[in-house]
């Protein structure tokens, strides 16, 4: 009896731990090859309610990007008639619509997976369909407004469609395979072998959903398995310089044809390639392995990504315990615009000399990358002026932004008010100087304890408003406009930065739409501007299609700004962070929505 229960027990157990296992075979992962140097894809997909979240702000967002789309199909229109009808066919099929029912309307899956990866460098795109009728039937009607269908190919059974670019010496491929649909870029004369693996016909002997290396890097740094990314530049740059990559090998082969139907230079001599190349790419890509990005959080009102760098032993050591001392860069900055970042100039001095006596003691021999051994042969003597003081006591910036109003109609400068930080090794050297370029400062005698005085009359009528400077032990401050002089001594007493930061930034919604607000205002009037002197009584043919395409230029920019003012009026704010730890680089960023 305990013979049959434990054989009960184990058969159980034995068909629990199959499905548990069970992988979908056809998923877009299972097509990507294991050493694929780039790949971005979705693990997982997204939970019903954050998606619903996500298509609300989506359809929020579209009239917007609807417009910009329109205006960039405006600006085609003069030089690439076929892709402007591309175009507004694509715009029209949102009429009516909201972005789901355009999704359905597609055949595209919203709750499918999809992977961009490399086979090689040539990318490919599958992502999974819920109708490929209907995928097909939108194909077919973008093929329509184009004015021409995309040319049909087969290979074995399969069909696809295809479009060259003889000038790059590729074409991109298009095909419906089961129930996904599959895109790449590839070489004009693509060998069926790989038409086949593009396609999907024949599958990697070992693919990244078995290897599991996405999953086990979402898990290390911390990324949702909603979207994780991965660049191995150990595996791409090699590819990259060599010129052993079928992509890449298409594309120099169709400028040296270009350049040979100039000049006569074979183009075999042009393609040669030295075998050293694999060697000094590989060596490049030792110092910056890898890159690679996610999502940490992500629902209705937060939008956490994570972006890690990862860094030769030596780099990591250099930076992962240095300890910055910038007043602000150890803390979350509270200015409506706060940024901080550590200029350490001795450590980086140090750091690149080193790399350049390395650069020196062996110097790169691939053709291509030749001209680094003179940019690091340049880099040494730089970094020693950069000793000469006070710019080789420098630690730091910051910059503390409390109001910036764009400028008024007859202004030239927009209003503002904050404070700047330098961090500093010798504060009354940098003072000094300061005193040795503008004299009036003289008469100012600051001391180490973070005390504000106001700057002499002169000064403060160039800056039009009210200013002061105050110094301490390692920084020295000026504050612009009424009232900074009362937070400059906290300004100042801030914590520094935490070993291997490297800085911070803060931005609130309000002052992320002042800083868009400005840069349209700067472009409204550069395009006034180049108008004015473009006018001709008896305008050219030329400068009519000139002025129609930089009123469409105009038209595009602006639907562009009022998209991202769309975007920006949700937002609360937005934080950034970079610091070093051992063995990588990290940057994150919060975006958190009203």
């Amino acid at each position: 009896m305990r013979s049959m229960t434990r054989c009960i027990a184990l058969v159980l157990a034995g068909t629990m731990l199959a499905a548990c296992g069970h992988k979908d075979k056809d998923a877009p992962l299972a097509f990507v090859p294991a050493d694929t140097p780039y790949v971005v894809a979705n693990l997982e997909v997204l939970d019903d309610a954050t998606r619903t979240a996500l298509l609300a702000q989506a359809d929020a967002q579209l009239p917007s990007q609807l417009a910009q789309l329109e205006a960039t199909a405006d600006r085609l229109a003069v030089k690439d008639p076929d892709g402007a009808r591309l175009l507004r066919a694509l715009r029209a099929e949102f009429d009516g619509k909201t972005v789901e029912s355009f999704v359905h309307g597609a055949g595209l899956n919203l709750k499918g997976h999809s992977a961009l990866y490399g086979l090689g460098l040539a990318p490919v795109l599958r992502f999974e369909l819920s109708d490929p009728a209907a995928f097909e039937g939108f194909v077919g009607r973008l093929e329509t407004a184009y004015g021409k269908k995309l040319d049909v190919a087969k290979v074995g059974q399969q069909g696809y469609r295809k479009y060259a670019f003889p000038a790059s010496g590729t074409e991109m491929i298009l095909a419906t395979v089961g129930k996904q649909a599959v895109a790449a870029l590839l070489p004009a004369d693509a060998t069926p072998a790989l038409l086949r693996q593009a396609l999907g016909l024949d599958r990697p002997q070992k693919n990244l959903q078995d290897d599991g290396r996405l999953a086990a890097l979402a898990k290390a740094k911390g990324y949702q398995k909603w979207l994780v990314g991965e660049l191995d530049l150990t595996r791409a740059l090699p590819l990259a310089i060599s010129g052993k990559d079928a992509l890449i090998g298409a594309i120099q082969k169709a400028h040296a044809e270009a350049i040979a139907a100039k000049t006569g230079e074979p183009v075999a001599t042009q393609l040669q390639t030295s075998p050293s190349c694999t060697t000094d790419a590989a060596r490049i890509a030792a110092r910056v392995p890898a890159m690679s990005f996610g999502y940490t959080r992500l629902d209705a009102k937060h939008q956490d990504v994570r972006f890690d760098v990862a860094l030769a032993d030596d780099i990591g050591k250099a930076f992962a315990g240095l300890k910055v001392e910038l007043p602000g860069l150890g803390r979350a900055g509270t200015a409506p615009f706060d940024l901080s970042v550590a200029l350490p100039v001795a450590s980086l001095r140090t750091f690149w000399l080193a790399q350049a006596e390395a650069v020196a003691a062996k110097p790169f021999s691939c053709p291509s990358l030749t001209d680094l051994n003179d940019s690091f042969a340049k880099l040494g003597p730089v970094m020693q002026k950069a000793a000469i003081p006070p710019f080789g006591d420098m630690l730091g910036l910051r910059v503390a932004l409390d109001s910036l109003v764009p400028p008024a109609a007859n202004a030239a400068m927009p209003t503002f008010s904050g404070r700047l930080v330098l961090g500093t090794n010798n504060p009354d050297g940098l003072f000094a100087m300061g005193q040795m370029m503008v004299p009036a400062l003289a008469q100012l005698k600051p001391g180490h304890d973070g005390k504000p005085l106001p700057l002499p009359k002169d000064m403060v009528g160039i800056l039009g408003q009210p200013a002061w400077i105050a110094i301490s032990d390692k920084a020295l401050a000026l504050g612009v406009g009424a009232g900074e002089d009362a937070r400059l001594g906290d300004t100042l007493k801030d914590p520094p930065g935490d070993a291997g930061q490297l800085g911070r930034m803060h931005i609130s919604g309000a002052m992320y739409l002042s800083w868009l607000q400005l840069m349209e205002d700067k472009i409204d009037n550069l395009a006034a501007v180049t108008a004015t002197l473009g006018k001709n009584d008896q305008p050219s043919v030329d400068e009519t299609e000139d002025a129609a395409s930089a009123a469409a230029e105009l038209k595009r920019s602006k639907a562009q700004f009022a998209a991202m003012k769309f975007q920006a009026e949700r937002v609360d704010r937005i934080d950034a962070e970079m610091h070093v730890e051992t063995g990588s680089m990290v940057i994150t960023s919060q975006t958190t929505l009203k």
